[in-house]
């Protein structure tokens, strides 16, 4: 597949800047989709990208982000989903208003993106969709339990959506992000280097999935630092 075009939903300043920068380096047109497009411009100056609001929770916004990037850059070959949202503490405290809006970003937010992917990619016979998961997606932590139940969705629904797609030319994969990701206020602890997930690494990642021979997909990976515990 000849990959032109890209589409992040839920970019922001670290693993969905690593991304938009491979891609941007690998000749793609990028667009990026946040609620607030403002934060985004130096990185839309870096990678000649382009920026979109959109809460990814509203069907609408959706369905109409993708009608603007149809218009302006086409059918995107890949799309990336990387927003989530957190509602901490004892399930015993936890406001359920804030519980359903963390479900909301994690997991719903990931099907109404992937279906309006899915539906123009379906049309063209090929494309690719990549879902950030987290360690959360496959075990529930303490104090967690909102972020696990959206994760676990999110890696069910990039499991369906895999044996569902792949065979009609659609390539879906599910990434495990087992560890912290090192970003400006969190960085290797002393005498310990590569502690924390580099995102330029797990960049390179997506982007190897990204380009797979259709005769040898994968549908999930997992990245952690080489002294994280499984």
């Amino acid at each position: 597949m000849d990959l032109k075009t890209a589409l992040i939903v839920g970019a922001g300043p670290g693993l969905s800047a690593s991304l938009a920068r491979r891609f941007a380096r690998h000749g793609l047109q990028v667009a990026m989709a946040a609620r607030n497009p403002d934060k985004l411009q130096t990185l839309a100056k870096e990678t000649a990208g382009a920026t979109f609001a959109c809460d990814a929770t509203e069907p609408e916004e959706v369905a109409a982000l993708f009608e603007v990037v149809l218009v302006t850059q086409g059918v995107p070959d890949i799309v990336v989903y990387n927003a989530s949202a957190r509602a901490p503490g004892p399930v015993t405290d936890l406001d359920p208003a804030e519980v359903a809006r963390a479900i909301l970003v994690s997991a719903y937010g990931g099907f109404l993106v992937a279906q309006q992917a899915a539906r123009h990619m379906l049309a063209r016979g090929s494309g690719v969709i990549l879902l950030t998961g987290a360690s959360a997606s496959v075990k529930g932590y303490p104090n967690s339990s909102a972020f696990a139940m959206g994760k676990f969705a999110l890696r069910g629904l990039a499991s369906s959506l895999a044996r569902e797609l792949s065979p009609k030319g659609v390539h879906v994969a599910h990434f495990v992000i087992d560890g912290a990701i090192r970003n400006a206020n969190r960085s290797d602890a002393n005498g310990n280097p590569d502690s924390t997930l580099d995102p330029d690494a797990i960049a390179e990642t997506y982007w190897q999935v990204a380009t797979q021979p259709r005769s040898a997909w994968t549908w999930e990976v997992e990245l952690r630092p080489w002294v994280e515990k499984f």
